[in-house]
């Protein structure tokens, strides 16, 4: 499964080069969907500008990102148009709202299942865990993002068969090795 679960997105070498390596193509040839859709405060909407930075400092141009607000459904499939989707943070119970309002909930499970890269930042992570109601379900387990360094996972392999919050760091991130969430760092 190619999905990257971060607290703030691409903040160390070691998640950027795990991000890279779930790339199809390279990236200056990658397109991107990019949805602040979350960012319904100041204070996330403050941050939008880094998330977006995240894709240019990989290789991404401009001109192959698109940003979509889920105000309006997205018609066709995913993997049709886009290689990547950068799900911003924010308020969680608002993306989660919009995503399963608008339809994106079918569309962006299909596109995970057909190999899609998708990476989550804060909110855009959570919504992936079982913290919420109406969850996307990929990780069993509630998620706590920002948490401070000595009360967050150790890097590794993290057990799902608990109900007990998984706590990631600001420079953590969990991806998916042979179906299971490893934390990275």
């Amino acid at each position: 499964m190619n999905v990257l679960l971060t607290s703030c997105g691409l903040e160390t070498q070691a998640i950027a080069d795990a991000f890279l390596q779930m790339l199809p193509k390279p990236p200056s040839d990658a397109r991107a969907l990019f949805i602040p859709t979350a960012a319904n405060t100041p204070d996330a909407i403050e941050v939008l500008p880094k998330c977006l930075g995240d894709l240019l400092k990989i290789g991404i141009p401009r001109e192959n990102i698109t940003v979509h607000d889920l105000h309006d459904p997205i018609d066709g499939a995913l993997s049709q148009r886009w290689d990547i989707v950068y799900l911003c943070g924010g308020n969680t119970r608002y993306l989660l709202r919009r995503i399963n309002e608008q339809g994106f909930r079918e569309q962006l499970l299909a596109y995970i299942r057909e190999g899609g890269v998708v990476i989550g930042v804060s909110a855009g992570s959570i919504i992936f865990s079982s913290a919420h109601p109406g969850h996307l379900g990929l990780l069993p387990r509630p998620l706590d993002v920002h948490c401070p360094d000595e009360a967050c996972e150790q890097p590794g392999a993290i057990s799902v068969r608990t109900d007990k919050p998984l706590r990631l760091g600001n420079r953590q991130a969990i991806r998916w090795e042979n179906g299971m969430p490893v934390v990275l760092e």
